[in-house]
């Protein structure tokens, strides 16, 4: 274990630039794609959709993406720290159906059974896990996030990208740094967490102040920087933001402002307990084939097992020529 260790450390240290690590949001694509996809059905007659909807985002990042390394991350059953500091917290969501539940355990089984590692931890969220993983290795390798989440663009950086899926799973918009600041009035990804706090998130029941919604929140932000300066301006320099209707709004829910922001913002040093070893994948195609036809979607990974005879094909042209890459495996 100790050797093997050390030739990864070493390998890590001579990956080329292009090399890239993919990171699956995996909950919150089996969500979109059971209530965005028909519902089918596996060989075996048990619910798929969802299933089939992963595994199609899965092929569809990673022909673009082309990772030497990919992780599955998954949230875990059971109430997080977030419920901790806030026991209303997603208090608005309905159970999930049995339907719903018994495919996030096969899509689970499925990646696993593909080679690709899988990862969860009680007591946290994917998203917190996805922040430890691309925090802790950002500076070795680029790095894809696919996710049908929006608030994992607080994780965007300069070796971070997100990939966030579009009309179900079918399609996918990349956010680098320049997106993401298009898409919040100039406000980049560190900032986020403090738009949530004063927007609130109704999706995870996360407050923020009453009556502000999200173009209003952008421009506080926009001229305060964070909320903790505009606490300050309001006490110290009792400034109006705005109008004296919105400044009263902020100073009866403060406490909700600051709460809001420690639920938005991401937890990225809890969860530890992982290697760059555990990432690394080997594309097989028989592997593949097997575990799709077990499932009897057979056309979903044509395409991808096709491309990958072709990358077969040039690696050998390149054997040939002298011309091979290093790579880890």
């Amino acid at each position: 274990m100790a050797v093997r260790c050390i030739l990864c450390y070493i390998s890590i240290m001579k990956k080329e630039k292009e090399e890239k690590l993919l990171l699956i949001d995996t909950n919150s694509i089996i969500h979109r794609a059971f209530h965005a996809l028909p519902p089918l059905k596996t060989k075996k007659g048990d619910p798929g959709g969802a299933v089939y909807g992963s595994l199609l985002a899965f092929f569809k990042t990673f022909s673009e993406v082309n990772p030497q390394y990919i992780a599955a991350v998954f949230d875990s059953p059971g109430k997080t720290f977030r419920h901790k500091k806030y026991k209303e917290y997603k208090a608005n969501r309905e159970k999930a159906p049995d339907e719903l539940i018994s495919q996030i355990k096969k899509t689970k089984e499925v990646f696993s059974s593909l080679g690709i590692c899988v990862l969860a931890k009680e007591g946290l969220e994917a998203d917190d896990i996805l922040g430890a993983v691309s925090s802790k290795f950002a500076n070795e390798v680029e790095i894809v996030i696919v996710t049908g989440d929006m608030d994992i663009l607080q994780l965007v950086n300069e070796k971070t990208k997100v990939y966030t899926l579009k009309r179900g799973v079918k399609e996918s918009e990349l956010y680098d740094i320049d997106k993401v600041k298009e898409r919040y009035g100039g406000i980049g990804p560190e900032k986020i967490a403090d738009i949530k706090a004063l927007q609130g998130d109704a999706s995870d029941n996360i407050p923020g102040v009453e009556g502000i919604g999200e173009k209003t929140a952008i421009k506080i932000i926009q001229k305060y920087g964070s909320i903790e300066n505009l606490y300050k301006a309001i006490k110290k320099d009792k400034e109006t933001v705005f109008s004296e209707k919105i400044t009263e709004k902020l100073k009866k829910e403060e406490k909700k402002a600051f709460l809001s922001k420690e639920l938005a913002m991401l937890d990225k040093k809890s969860f530890s307990n992982f290697s760059f070893c555990q990432f690394s994948f080997n594309k097989d195609s028989e592997k593949i084939k097997r575990v799709i036809d077990d499932l009897g979607f057979v056309s979903i990974g044509k395409r991808f097992l096709e491309e990958k005879t072709k990358e077969e094909e040039k690696k050998k042209e390149n054997e040939k020529k002298g011309n091979l890459k290093f790579t880890f495996k």
